[in-house]
């Protein structure tokens, strides 16, 4: 078996020649530039958004989805995009067409009449989700949007000015200088990944086209502090993820395309290599899946509809060994963008001959490094990080197998009335296969987001809290199986034919301390669940968790094959000092883990934290 440890490592920047200089269009049309894969995409693309587009307002329709927080809106409202519609703006120049030229200039207008303007306001150089929702009304504020909008914006300056009434031309670029100030003010530091490099680009394309220094200076310092950061730690601080991973290489694709400054693509090409290096490694061949844990993810099972594949494709020159979608789906924006992963890291999306461990530190901190680990087996893949939460993005524990054609995973969840719960955080220790997990609860940190909704008096209201084990994808098979009784259960197994996955229980309470957390098994919507149900009620109820006289989930996980033997060969749990202590041996010698057994402050929670590996 092959271990690749990843942390702290610098990538040797000898290895990485600087770019050419580009040759960038500023007037040309971007659609006569295009391959024709990419005119098969963008028409494809175009064709799914036609119907979304509401000429009377001018921007594109859709509704609200089940988001939890930024709106105010309820989910199915039906809504009009500002973002959508500015990558639809940009999509319609490249067509070429006169019709489509017309139609975008309306949207352009209209998307740069909803942009605050006024420098004096918080809210200046952004925009609101939607049309029906301004500013003020929302709760908060994305300021992500100026990055966003600004983005596509710059597509539109770059490549179809001259295209463009005199009067637009000049307020388009006033609203990219809008967007850029309103991203320097803000000053998003290296830990928001896709933001600090989607930023980084905004600001520093637009200094360099209306030739503002200021501009061009703070992106050329904001780029080198990003890229130290990076390479101090040889990560993202958003680690591992399938939607931001993919959105920062196309940032860091269009900083190559665009940037002017030899020395500054230098860097950039290095970010390329650390991100691609990142995206390779955890490809997992057998299943197509994205192996764990995700820093964010909006979906657990990626499938041949999935942009991921369109783009590693794209990248890797690897065609239809990646992805047998004709045309290349790559929506409204990855269509135009020129990938390249390097050479050395073909392999990785091609096959997986023997088992393998990645063990890669993704944060720095002080108070104890957040990193990730994981296993990867010709028939499947688990991951896990140490330290992290249950927000909805999180994929914290995560499993796949099966084959491309019928894939299945296991995501280890906690919900609050059936959505995910932020002030549940597991800590996790990681052995090949199997892994071991304390869950602790915080009393001060987010519901259903890390900090938009931060708990109040440490108090919640609910009807249900539960620790969710779910299995999702080709399930039909699947079969689950409690071990013990409802109230003094000591563990489940899921059998899937080849694949075993078992689990077995430590100490488990919410409340009075006393080891009697009722388990259950359900299905639905094409899912399976185990679950140990923390609370539960037919009305809502005050839930004060400073007074619970204990609150912790202790549980071991394998994932093999029904002819290996589980790597962990005993686990003796102990509870006393308020504290939760876990001792793990297994073929690599014995872990430690400690938690707090009762809910208190989230620092407190991660401080108290004791984790120890051979």
């Amino acid at each position: 078996m092959t271990t690749f440890e990843l942390s702290r490592r610098r990538f040797n920047a000898s290895l990485i020649a600087a770019a050419a200089a580009p040759a960038l269009a500023t007037t040309a049309s971007a659609q006569s530039q295009l391959k024709d894969w990419q005119r098969e995409s963008l028409e494809m693309a175009l064709k799914k958004a036609e119907d979304n587009y509401d000429p009377e307002v001018q921007l594109v329709r859709g509704t609200v989805g089940n988001i939890g927080y930024h709106t105010t809106l309820k989910q199915g409202t039906p809504i009009h995009h500002t973002r959508s519609s500015s990558v639809y703006a940009a999509a319609l120049l490249d067509s070429g067409r006169e019709a489509d030229l017309q139609r975008a200039q309306d949207i352009l207008r209209k998307i740069i009449s909803l942009q605050d303007q006024n420098p004096d306001n918080k809210t200046y150089g952004i925009w609101s989700w939607y049309y029906e929702e301004p500013l003020k009304m929302m709760s908060p504020p994305d300021w992500n949007w100026a990055d966003f909008n600004g983005v596509q914006l710059l597509h539109a300056w770059i490549y179809h000015r001259d295209r463009l009434d005199d009067g637009l031309r000049e307020a388009l670029r006033e609203s990219i200088l809008h967007a850029a100030r309103s991203i320097r003010k803000r000053n998003v530091g290296p830990g928001y990944t896709n933001i600090a490099i989607m930023g980084t680009y905004v600001t520093m394309v637009a200094g360099e086209q209306m030739d503002d220094d200021g501009l061009r200076d703070y992106a050329k310092k904001r780029l080198r502090r990003f890229h130290e950061a990076t390479m101090k730690t040889g990560s993202f601080n958003e680690y591992n993820s399938p939607t931001y991973t993919v959105v920062a290489l196309s940032e860091i694709t269009r900083m190559m395309m665009h940037f002017e400054d030899a020395d500054d693509r230098k860097l950039v090409e290095e970010l390329n290599h650390t991100a691609w290096k990142h995206t390779a490694v955890r490809f997992h061949p057998p299943t197509g899946q994205w192996a764990g844990p995700h820093s964010r993810s909006y979906r657990t099972l990626l499938n041949d509809d999935s942009r991921v594949f369109q783009v590693v494709e794209v990248a890797t020159g690897l065609r239809k060994k990646i992805s047998d979608k004709r045309p290349l789906d790559l929506g409204l924006d990855e269509y135009r963008l020129d990938f390249k992963c390097p050479d050395e890291l073909l392999t990785h999306f091609l096959e997986l001959k023997e088992p393998k461990s990645i063990i890669e530190t993704f944060q720095i901190n002080t108070k104890g490094d957040v990193v990730g680990t994981t296993y990867l087996h010709p028939n499947y893949c688990i991951g896990s990080v140490n330290r992290g939460d249950f927000w909805v993005q999180r994929r914290p524990i995560i499993a796949y197998w099966g084959d491309r054609e019928n894939p299945r995973y296991l995501q280890v969840r906690f919900l609050h009335d059936g959505y995910d719960f932020c002030s549940a955080l597991p800590f996790t220790v990681q052995d090949k296969n199997s892994l071991l997990c304390h869950v602790a609860f915080a009393n001060d940190y987010g519901d259903t987001h890390v900090s938009l909704d931060r708990i109040q008096n440490g108090t919640i209201k609910a009807k249900d809290l539960r620790l969710r084990f779910e299995f999702g994808g080709a399930v039909d098979g699947l079969t689950t199986k409690i071990a013990g009784s409802p109230r003094r259960t000591v563990g489940f197994n899921a059998d899937d034919g080849d694949i075993l996955i078992d689990m077995k229980t430590g100490q488990n309470s919410f409340g009075d301390g006393q080891d009697t957390v009722p388990w259950e098994t359900g299905e639905g919507d094409g899912k399976k669940w185990v679950d140990a149900v923390a609370f539960h009620s037919d009305t809502e109820q005050e839930i004060i968790l400073d007074r619970l006289i204990s609150a912790n989930f202790v549980f071991g996980l394998t994932v093999r094959l029904n002819t290996e033997h589980p790597t962990g060969k005993g686990r003796r749990t102990d509870q006393s000092g308020g504290r939760i202590k876990t001792h793990w041996q297994t073929e690599s010698g014995g872990f430690y883990l400690e938690t707090l057994d009762s809910p208190r402050p989230v620092n407190d929670v991660k401080n108290a934290v004791v984790i120890k590996t051979p």
